[in-house]
């Protein structure tokens, strides 16, 4: 089982999310394209493939080009030349080696290869299981594709063979864009669409304003119930739309939540059941339907570890309040993977708790976070921080929420996830995680 590799794809996957890095311009090939990445300072990173070193599906080179870091004296600009080589070992096992020749010490380069191998090895096996199963290249067409979730998934997707149709409300850019309007979509959005993966709407991070509560609102109901409709108008045969654990309510104690508890109160359970019944539509015409009720995203590219990196990495940061809160998190490519399984695994329909097997109390995030950035996090956080941030309606549902959600329906299915133990998954997201050899 082998990955669909290119230049468009290989940043998102394999580019460490630590780093203040962006891709500012795609190679139009792994044979002789050239690459962009932004780095801070306004710095550039030009990555020239080579010709001579291109051998699909084994190799492909790249170097750092003449106008890389361009602002940056000749004498320190410095040496690279990375050679990226794919051995087939059989039974399915793919021998990945990075040779690189350059002037930056291996103890800054061993982190990054170190994540590296390891998405990599996590995704040909995700690929490899879905195949077992009998998935075949689907044409999917996703929503919300430029925001965390999205970028990571279309990446993914692109990586396994698949074809991603991004709505987008935007003019369409290229072919496998199609604009979209949440309020009235277009008759032929989804033709020859095979699945559909909603993941629109407006973050919910803010002061709980009535504008905001009711931006949060409006951006998923309607769109939803819409989109729904086309699906059951036009045959895709199944339909994951994103959803939240707050469908749980703010604060059910030491309560075990699973995809059969009851809904909870508050602001954010009402919005999130009522866009969950708005995908009644497609499940009335027959179509898959799938709930993907969502934890705490990780991942320093958004989200809550983002905002928290900084703080704890200056040593302020500690535990919320009393700490006692319970966290249902789950990291980025385990969400990733949970909607992958969605669209293989036609047995997985309605709620799916997409959250690690192990919740934490905040007290033990915060302990966690501190020791893989090796930080003391003496300093609590009292209540009338984020109240003074979000309102009390904003603190109350999100910063001090406390739900402790299991993922039974992935655990009945046999779900394997990459990290089921926070700590581990900090390490490897954060670039703490050990050792490789350079």
């Amino acid at each position: 089982m082998g990955l669909v590799y290119s230049s468009e794809i290989e940043a998102p996957r394999l580019s460490p999310p630590w780093q203040a890095m962006r891709l500012r311009r795609e190679a139009e090939s792994l044979r002789d394209g050239t690459a962009e990445l932004a780095l801070p300072g306004g710095l550039r990173w030009v990555a020239e493939h080579q010709a001579s070193g291109y051998d699909p599906p084994r190799q492909f080179a790249d170097e750092l080009g003449s106008r890389g870091l361009a602002s940056l004296p000749a004498r320190l600009v410095m040496k690279w030349q990375h050679i990226h080589e794919f051995d087939e070992l059989g039974d399915g096992r793919t021998l990945m080696t990075d040779r690189v020749d350059t002037t930056v010490p291996g103890a800054l380069l061993r982190p990054m290869f170190v994540y590296r191998h390891r998405q990599l090895a996590d995704d040909l096996a995700a690929h490899q299981r879905a195949k077992a199963h009998g998935l075949q290249p689907l044409t999917v067409a996703v929503s919300g594709a430029s925001g965390l979730v999205g970028s990571a998934l279309t990446a993914f997707l692109s990586t396994g063979g698949h074809r991603v149709i991004r709505l987008v409300r935007r003019t369409a850019g290229n072919p496998d864009d199609r604009q979209w309007n949440p309020d009235d979509p277009a008759r032929d959005l989804l033709a020859g669409v095979d699945a559909v993966v909603h993941l629109a709407g407006a973050s919910i991070a803010g002061r709980f304003t009535a504008e905001h509560r009711r931006v949060i609102r409006d951006s998923r109901i309607g769109p939803t119930r819409k989109l729904a409709e086309l699906v059951a108008e036009t045959g895709p045969t199944a339909l994951i739309c994103a959803s939240a654990v707050g469908y749980y309510g703010y604060d059910r104690g030491d309560d075990v939540l699973t995809e059969d508890s009851q809904r909870g109160d508050g602001y954010l359970a009402e919005v999130v059941a009522d866009w969950e019944d708005a995908l009644a539509p497609a499940e009335q015409s027959g179509a898959r339907v799938v709930r993907v009720r969502t934890g705490i995203v990780q991942s320093p590219r958004g989200g809550t570890l983002r905002l928290m990196r900084p703080l704890f990495a200056a040593g302020l940061g500690g535990r919320l309040g009393s700490g006692r809160q319970w966290l249902s998190w789950i990291g980025i490519d385990d969400l990733i993977d949970v909607y992958h399984r969605a669209l293989w695994d036609t047995g997985l329909s309605g709620p799916v708790n997409a959250v690690a097997p192990q919740p934490v109390r905040n007290s033990d995030y915060t302990k966690a976070l501190g020791r893989v950035l090796r930080r003391p996090t003496i300093l609590p956080v009292p209540g009338l921080g984020p109240r003074l941030l979000l309102g009390a309606q904003g603190a109350r549902e999100l910063a001090c929420a406390s739900q402790r959600v299991l993922p039974a329906r992935l655990g009945e299915a046999g779900h394997r996830f990459r990290a089921p133990e926070l700590e581990p998954l900090l390490r490897h997201l954060l670039g703490r995680a050990g050792s490789a050899t350079c």
